[in-house]
């Protein structure tokens, strides 16, 4: 047979070259699938399988246990149909408010209305839904859902929260003969780097950087000697208050006093410094401004204590001066104020002396002050409205306070009985660390340039200096502990020379 002829007598059979009638093309079923899968997808009952979700279990439990309070609905009274209109209107009405009452009361204990309430226990949700946190029965699952691992706090984080501060002093020098009185004001640490204390009626100074020591004075008279000492804020001169009511102004530079400051009736306790005016607290219970650049230096006096003034310090911003005495009183004086003589605020609240002052340099306006034995609390005041914000019981007489310029933190110096000092995390007052060592009370304490070293000097004849506010990526501790052994021998020579 013909191959031609077999083709074409097959092609004929099939039809293969008859155009095809009401027939879709392939993308068009394609097209036509494709909507058909999302319209099943966004339905209500989409989805492959059902998911399970004890969602309001505690209503599904009861829905299950509670008894049918109408179990024949058909056994009607039938002396209804005799009722009143008004009588219907009326049960209308009261079955309005129970659905409101009923709405209201399940959306406030259950999240939901009260149709809710009598939905299937399992039904299918087009999305899961998210248990009531506050349910009983699932509080167990909430606890655990808490501990997530992206909630986990890292290792950086604890290590900024917790910061490690060492419990022992960096150094330790010798203090013979410092003088063990509570309202007097003995050290102070300069913007150069040189600390200032008086031993007995000599001032000496100790260069931290070089390690040097200088004699820079010794009072004249047999039975005087130093009861305060104040800075500059350039550290080129020191001002020194005398048992014997003076006020003498040293060049440091040139070992050289430059000026003696009369007027007082008082040894002068307290010394402050602001530019050029440098105010003064007596025993006399006054105290003077003096304007060190005129000749006729007393320029004003503030009376506002009925006992000796043991306490002062400038704000930062030279707007206020707060005062202590020992009439357990604290005064804010404003320099801006028409009557600056009179206190802007008194503060009456401790029940001891109050010679820890300590003006905060992060926060305007915030003031922490610390009373005596008696007292023994921590408080913080905002000076412009005159609250007290906070009080810490410190359990111990608070001798002095130093702000950290690094950290938001503070420390306290103490007295009887632990003779610690105290590093408090501010505004929580969470003790961060508690630095004991000295046997007596640590009466005064100053803090480095750098912020980051607090030295406390104590009535056991000690100096100790610790590095509280160390900032981060500093040495590492093995070199650091190298360089405190280097200077161990350096210290003994240093206090061979002192005694």
């Amino acid at each position: 047979m013909n191959s031609n002829y077999e083709t074409a007598e097959l092609e004929q059979l099939l039809s293969l070259n008859a155009p095809l009638e009401n027939v879709e093309a392939r993308w068009q079923r394609k097209a036509r699938q494709n909507n058909s899968n999302t319209n099943n997808n966004n339905g209500n009952n989409g989805g492959d399988r059902f998911i399970p979700n004890k969602m309001n279990i505690d209503i599904g439990h009861f829905n299950l246990t509670k008894e049918n309070s109408n179990p024949n609905p058909n056994a009607i009274n039938n002396n209804s149909s005799t009722s009143t209109s008004t009588t219907a209107t009326s049960s209308t009405t009261n079955n309005i408010e129970s659905t409101l009452y009923k709405d209201t009361l399940a959306n406030q204990l259950f999240e939901s209305n009260s149709g809710d309430l009598e939905s299937k226990i399992l039904s299918f949700k087009s999305k899961a839904p998210v248990g009531n946190v506050s349910s009983s029965t699932n509080s167990l699952r909430v606890l655990y859902s808490q501990n997530q691992v992206g909630s986990t706090p890292t290792d950086q984080s604890l290590k900024k929260q917790f910061r490690q501060i060492p419990q022992q002093p960096e150094r330790i020098l010798d203090a013979p003969d410092i003088v063990d009185d509570y309202y007097l004001n003995l050290l102070d640490w300069s913007s150069q780097n040189v600390i200032a204390i008086p031993l007995g009626q000599t001032v000496y100074l100790w260069n931290a950087t070089t390690s040097e020591i200088q004699r820079l004075f010794q009072v004249e008279q047999q039975d005087d000697y130093i009861t305060s000492l104040q800075w500059t804020k350039d550290g080129n001169y020191l001002a020194v208050g005398t048992n014997s009511c003076t006020i003498q102004l040293w060049d440091v530079a040139h070992t050289k006093k430059v000026r003696e400051l009369r007027g007082h009736a008082g040894r002068v306790g307290a010394l402050a410094w602001n530019d050029y005016i440098l105010s003064s607290g007596s025993s006399d219970t006054n105290i003077f401004n003096h304007d060190v650049r005129v000749q006729n230096h007393h320029v004003s006096t503030l009376s506002g204590h009925s006992q000796e003034v043991c306490g002062l310090k400038w704000s930062h911003d030279g707007g206020q001066l707060a005062s202590g005495g020992n009439d357990n009183i604290i005064n804010i004086w404003d320099i801006n104020s028409e009557n600056f003589e009179t206190p802007a605020h008194t503060f009456e609240q401790h029940t001891a002396a109050v010679r820890a002052l300590a003006w905060c340099p992060f926060q305007p306006n915030l003031l922490a002050t610390g009373g005596g034995a008696a007292d023994r609390t921590i408080r913080f005041w905002n000076t412009i409205t005159g609250v007290c914000l906070n009080t810490v019981d410190t359990m111990s007489q608070v001798c002095s306070i130093q702000w950290s310029t690094t950290y938001r933190e503070l420390v306290s110096s103490h007295g009887y009985s632990q003779n610690q000092l105290c590093v408090w995390k501010y505004p929580s007052m969470v003790k961060c660390a508690e630095l004991t060592g000295h046997t007596s009370r640590a009466l005064h304490t100053a803090i480095s340039p750098d912020g980051e070293t607090v030295v406390s000097a104590s009535a056991d004849e000690t100096l100790r200096f610790w590095r509280v506010f160390e900032k981060e990526n500093k040495l590492p501790t093995a070199n650091r502990k190298s360089k405190e052994v280097s200077d161990g021998s350096m210290m003994r020579n240093i206090n061979s020379l002192i005694r």
